[in-house]
């Protein structure tokens, strides 16, 4: 478990590497640990406007390459994220926290979401009208132009992926801003796309300040597009910033994901997915299962079940392989889980696994779950985002639809059913970019990834996340 942190941090601007000379920096921790690991450079107002240049020279020549070389360039970078997959895992682990094997799921769903972009590249159709003849309309797509992108500390890697294939893919260039505290995944997907032949103007990778950095990124006309995943609070402000230029925006916002078990699933199945999708992660995903509404009829069986599966996960180092949840993130994130539970359990809720902190080293915290939460609870308005399950019972599938939309978020929802004509009616009224019914997988690289309501707008992955980058021109000819 002694393994070495050996991302090399620094910032990528114009196709070079720049250190920490002349600049602030900020320690990298190793969550497992609470201990800093590598200093990393964060950007100045003259890297920034640096950045904006370099992009705008991307863009101007990324956008006449023919499609097939863009594919090529993203084919390259998915073979490379493979053969680097060990590395990439390790960084990942080191500075983040979760499994190897979900360091390394992560990895290959990147490159998978690489090779779909890459086949899209050449499928950005537009259309002709039928005129009379000799007169022609087209209906033209073309990139938005530079785009800048703000990315998450939960998926390092797939995150910064997420935003660099489909503007890629469209023919725009892009400066990213990952996570300050999960800068080496960053970092070494960038090389990826260096090694595999990108030219250096296209894609930007910035650290900083973030307020700093997404006012100066925002407020520059270079900036066309605006591509954010993270909180629902710093989402609103960064759309404030984007509206004064009319920035096109794409919003992958939080969530309180809603679980529906009806009387009728298939219970031992449902509880051996249901706990080990809640847990990924250490529960930071925003994505995550969080209200399990369960049918009175089986909720006293799911609570013990769903209890006892999870008192038997085993907490640890994400380098260690016998290790089944690792720590959480940062420091912030325990504490704030300490404070969801404590006040749950005044408000009544039972505390049927975890509850605390686990160890004194780290930023570990127990998987926990609580049963028979009251709606007034903080954790059932607020999003945990961490290894906490909310318990509660309902009689009616009214009454579970009603709950599952009560809440402004409308990211995923999950429901466990074998009714067919119930399935149906759940797909039809839950109010969630994404449903999974008697499953629990939402990512796929040809489908849609977004949400709606207070969960933002707009989609990644999939053709529709290369619609996004793009923008509609209609020729007529006469």
């Amino acid at each position: 478990m002694n393994a070495t942190y050996d991302a090399r941090l620094g910032l990528y601007i114009a196709g070079e590497w720049l250190g920490a000379t002349g600049r602030d920096t900020r320690d990298v921790l190793n969550p497992a640990t609470g201990a800093g690991q590598a200093a990393l450079p964060l950007a100045t107002e003259d890297d920034l406007d640096r950045a904006l240049a370099a992009s705008q020279r991307g863009f101007d020549a990324w956008r006449a390459t023919p499609p097939a070389e863009r594919a090529a360039v993203l084919t390259r970078t998915a073979q490379l994220l493979r053969e680097r997959v060990d590395h990439l895992a390790r960084v990942a682990t080191l500075e983040q926290g979760k499994i190897q094997a979900e360091a390394k799921g992560e990895v290959a769903f990147a490159a998978a979401l690489l090779d779909f972009h890459a086949a899209e590249c050449q499928r950005v159709y537009g259309r002709v009208l039928p005129r009379p003849a000799g007169s022609r309309s087209m209906v033209l797509h073309q990139p938005v132009g530079p785009v800048a992108a703000f990315c998450a500390w939960n998926f390092p890697i797939m995150n910064v992926v997420r935003k660099l294939a489909p503007a890629l893919a469209a023919g725009c260039s892009i400066i990213i801003k990952p996570s300050e505290e999960t800068a080496g995944s960053a970092v070494e997907v960038m090389r990826c796309f260096q090694d595999a032949g990108l030219p250096g103007d296209v894609a930007q990778c910035v650290f900083g300040v973030p307020d700093m950095v997404s006012r100066h990124l925002l407020a520059s006309p270079i900036t066309r597009k605006l591509s954010f995943t993270g909180s629902v609070p710093v989402g609103k402000a960064l759309m404030k910033l984007a509206a004064d230029t009319m920035m096109r925006t794409t919003m992958e916002l939080g969530g309180h994901g809603p679980v529906l078990v009806f009387d009728d699933c298939d219970l031992d199945r449902t509880l051996d997915t249901l706990v080990a999708h809640k847990f990924r992660n250490a529960g930071q995903v925003c994505v995550a299962a969080t209200r399990f509404q369960v049918q009175d009829g089986i909720y006293d069986r799911f609570a013990a079940g769903f209890a006892a599966r999870t008192r038997a996960l085993r907490v640890g180092d994400g380098m260690d392989a016998a290790s089944q949840m690792g720590p959480m993130a940062n420091a912030r994130r325990p504490d704030a889980i300490a404070e969801f539970v404590g006040d749950a359990t005044a408000q009544g809720a039972r505390l049927l696994a975890g509850g605390d902190r686990d160890g004194d080293a780290g930023f570990f915290f127990q998987p926990t779950v609580l049963s028979d939460v009251p709606t007034a609870a903080r954790a059932m308005n607020e999003e945990p985002f961490g290894p906490i399950a909310l318990l509660s019972r309902f009689a009616t599938d009214e009454d579970a639809i009603a709950e599952a939309n009560r809440l402004p978020f409308g990211l995923a929802a999950y429901c466990f059913t074998e009714n067919g004509r119930r399935q149906n009616m759940l797909g039809d009224t839950i109010e969630a970019g994404m449903i999974a019914i008697n499953n629990v997988r939402l990512s796929y690289p040809d489908s849609p990834f977004g949400g709606i309501k207070e969960s933002g707008h707009g989609s990644e992955d999939g053709p529709e996340g290369i619609a996004a980058h793009l923008v509609t021109k209609t020729v007529h000819i006469s």
